[in-house]
């Protein structure tokens, strides 16, 4: 057991280097992340690793991550910093985005998502949209956050349109900073369960290649780009219908994300820490 912890904190210390560098660049310190991570540690004792329907005890949670138990007691009585509120508003505004872009009553003959009025007494329109939603949040609310974002844009005659840049993603830093997440979370949820299971249930594929010059990097990313949102605006489209044919809303009981990245870099081999760039050898 403690060759195979060793072995994984091998493993950890390359997955953490580009989660480091971002904490870093922003402004986060180390014994900042190691409160929240002793905190994380608690929570996931806490709800993952009960036995039956009980939680485990303070001294077992203390047994499973190593952390005191007095700071056990502390964090679980603090309670964690829920995120789901500021979770919840960046996916309404990706909905609204991804149903424009999706229901066949939204689209023109080509398939594009089509110009909205604000309103309108039959027919589509961004508040018929966004009520079809979500009845709780007024439609000018999601709009004028969406137009403050460039998400969403309005010609001389009043109509609303998608822009280019809402296909990239979301564009205000506090929804980047949700969805990077939320992305990046359950990609390592999905690796997590494939690595803890014998039999890996989720599909996780990847290729990769180096010595290529910069200029086939260039046309393989154009590639790549085309294709997964092509298939990204097929699965939103057939994932709308699926779920507008159900007709019982008791059943929707689950969720899933398909995500899709693009990382390149100049192939140069990792420089190896020396005393003199701070480093030590061993």
């Amino acid at each position: 057991m403690e060759q195979d912890s060793q072995r994984f904190l091998k493993v950890m210390r390359g997955l953490m280097r580009p989660i480091v560098r971002t904490l870093i660049a922003r402004g986060v310190t180390a014994p900042a992340f190691y409160k929240l991570l002793k905190s994380v540690y608690v929570e996931i004792a806490h709800d993952a690793f009960r036995i039956g329907s009980e939680p485990p005890t303070d001294s077992r949670i203390t047994l499973l991550t190593g952390v005191h138990r007095r700071d056990v007691r502390a964090i679980l009585s603090q309670g964690g910093e829920r995120w789901e509120s500021a979770r919840a508003k960046s996916a309404m505004f990706a909905t609204v985005l991804g149903q424009w872009m999706a229901r066949a009553d939204y689209r023109d003959d080509t398939g594009a998502p089509r110009p909205l009025p604000r309103t309108a007494e039959s027919g589509p329109s961004f508040e018929a949209l966004v009520r079809a939603i979500n009845t709780d949040i007024r439609p000018r609310t999601v709009l004028d956050e969406l137009l403050r974002q460039g998400l969403v844009t309005e010609d001389a005659e009043g109509r609303l349109r998608i822009s280019d840049t809402a296909r990239r993603g979301p564009a205000s830093d506090a929804d980047r900073l949700v969805f990077f997440a939320a992305n990046v979370g359950d990609h390592i949820a999905a690796a997590s369960e494939n690595l803890m299971a014998e039999d890996p249930p989720f599909f996780e594929r990847a290729v990769f290649y180096n010595r290529l010059p910069s200029e086939a990097v260039d046309r393989i990313e154009d590639r790549a780009r085309t294709l997964s949102q092509d298939l990204l605006e097929t699965l939103n489209a057939e994932s709308l219908s699926q779920r507008a044919a159900d007709t019982t809303p008791e059943d929707g009981t689950e969720r899933y994300r398909l995500g899709i990245y693009f990382y390149r870099e100049a192939d140069t081999p990792a420089q190896e820490p020396t005393r003199d760039d701070g480093g030590d050898k061993n």
